[in-house]
């Protein structure tokens, strides 16, 4: 959501007050930025009486969805502490980001500091003078244990920033509500004169934040997300939010998603030199809204609840963003804004990236996943040599899987069933993340029998028998030789292509796989 601000925005938690059902704030922050040219965001936060003499807070210390430990303890500056009748209070740091106040019970704290924020990335908050974006994670605190509590932000602006989008709940013109820490730590703020547009689809608020607005069609690119939303909602048969912001930013790289929101980074234009750049930054756009489905509602068991100050390792990486890179493709072909043609080469681009490599030969698709934390954002020769990335691999195996469950099924069944019933087993009915027996149990009921094989290929760095699972929808791959000279491996084309179907199973899921209804 985008609202106009004239001197201050105050973002602030629904009080027992209004709604008897909710706690009132156990944190409330306030915010400005006096020094906005400097990088800075002034803290302050009241936190509500404690029943013990010690209150631990705790700064994460990475963003849910970016795999790397961050530094940002690092940019707490001026921290300090008092009750709120202005009586110092006596704090210790007892870990990187962990500040521990002793106090005396049920007393009222007062804490402040200053936090550095410069850095160009979608999980670390960044302030200039005329815009601040900010991840959250780096920025706000919880009490140790107490994560469930609400919070409270009261943000007060430079008169010349108009505008914020997030995607919490509006309670009134200048509130919010975030239920949790959690809750907050998934809605990031774009603070700035960002170009704000409004719409509705299916029943529920959404809006669009641009930075840099420059070329934009608004008319297209709102019908174009119009589409993307209604054929990601036909496939899950649900929405699970009721307000959704898409905040898209200045030139960069990357993006993050959330329960609530994304936040891209663009090409600083909406002037695409090329038809294939549109369809691409779609593509993107596709992707981070997919993970509403795909990681943040139907998760990996251990993604959730989270434990800010480490690592929180999975080995399903490769279904929560390897099946949401297959996805985009799929929901994309089916609001007819990709052609077939479009959609091989992607898929094809995955095969290329993976089996002309070295990195398969030394490192599962499954490890990819749990060791991430090594690699993630880690060009160095070494990585590029005996690692692969699930962004490649898992795509395929989504394909593949695809393939065989529509093959053993006689097309009954599909991957997209498979998302479906986890979706709503595991995320609306149980509300708790799924484990990787249970993926693969959904797998085999819709396939009728376990698709072993195609789980070895997962587990282990054996080459998937590709001819077989590709003929189940009618698909080869050219493996002409395209050697490059200057290298000692053997490259080839692995362009996927179609073929004439051998049965009527064949021609059947083809039509199915690639949407051809048009």
């Amino acid at each position: 959501m985008i609202l106009r601000v004239y001197l201050a925005c105050v973002i602030l938690l629904i009080s027992g007050t209004l709604f008897a059902q909710k706690a009132e704030p156990q944190m409330q922050y306030q915010l400005s930025f006096p020094q906005a040219e400097a990088h800075y965001v002034e803290v302050t936060v009241h936190v509500d009486q404690q029943d013990t003499t010690e209150t631990t807070l705790v700064l994460p210390v990475w963003t849910p969805g970016y795999y790397k430990i961050l530094d940002n303890p690092a940019h707490i500056i001026d921290f300090k502490v008092q009750a709120t009748k202005g009586v110092a209070i006596d704090w210790k740091k007892t870990s990187k980001n962990k500040w521990t106040i002793t106090h005396p019970k049920e007393t009222e704290l007062e804490v402040a500091y200053r936090v550095y924020a410069n850095r160009t990335s979608v999980a670390e908050s960044n302030v200039k003078e005329t815009r601040a974006f900010l991840a959250n994670t780096d920025i706000f605190m919880f009490p140790e244990g107490q994560k469930e509590a609400p919070i409270s932000v009261t943000f007060q602006l430079p008169e010349t920033w108009e505008h914020i989008a997030t995607g919490l709940e509006k309670v009134n013109q200048t509130t919010f509500n975030a239920a949790s820490a959690d809750v907050l730590y998934d809605s990031p703020f774009y603070l700035g004169n960002q170009k704000m547009i409004e719409f509705q689809q299916l029943g529920k608020e959404f809006t669009l934040a641009v930075a840099t607005p420059e070329g934009l069609d608004e008319q297209q690119f709102v019908t174009n997300l119009r589409e993307i939303i209604l054929r990601t909602t036909d496939l899950m048969q649900h929405i699970p939010f009721e307000e959704y912001a898409f905040i898209m930013m200045e030139p960069g790289g990357g993006g993050l998603e959330h329960a609530n929101s994304q936040a891209v980074f663009t090409y600083g234009s909406f002037d695409f030199k090329t038809d294939a750049d549109y369809k691409a930054f779609l593509n993107f756009i596709t992707h981070e809204y997919f993970h509403l489905y795909n990681v943040k509602a139907l998760r990996p068991i251990e993604l959730g609840p989270f434990d800010y100050s480490k690592e929180n390792y999975t080995t399903m990486l490769w279904v929560a963003e390897g099946f949401t890179v297959y996805y985009e493709y799929l929901i994309m072909r089916d609001a007819d804004l990709i052609t077939e043609e479009d959609m091989l080469q992607y898929l094809s681009s995955h095969f290329q990236a993976i089996e002309n490599k070295e990195g398969k030969e030394h490192m599962s698709l499954e490890r990819s996943s749990y060791d991430v934390w090594n690699h993630f954002l880690n060009n160095d020769a070494v990585s590029d040599a005996t690692t692969i990335s699930y962004y490649h691999k898992g795509p395929i195996i989504g394909l593949l899987l695809d393939l065989a469950i529509r093959h053993e099924s006689e097309n009954e069944k599909s991957l997209d069933d498979v998302m479906r019933a986890m979706y709503k087993t595991y995320f609306r009915e149980q509300q708790r993340g799924y484990t990787e027996e249970e993926f693969w149990e959904t797998v085999a009921q819709m396939a009728g029998k376990p698709l072993d094989e195609l789980r070895h290929y997962v587990e282990t760095t054996e080459i998937p028998d590709y001819e077989k699972y590709l003929s189940y929808g009618a698909l080869e791959l050219d493996l002409t030789e395209n050697d490059d000279p200057s290298t000692e491996r053997v490259e080839r084309a692995y362009q996927l292509k179609r073929k004439t179907p051998e049965n009527k199973l064949q021609e059947e899921i083809s039509k199915a796989l690639f949407r051809n209804y048009f």
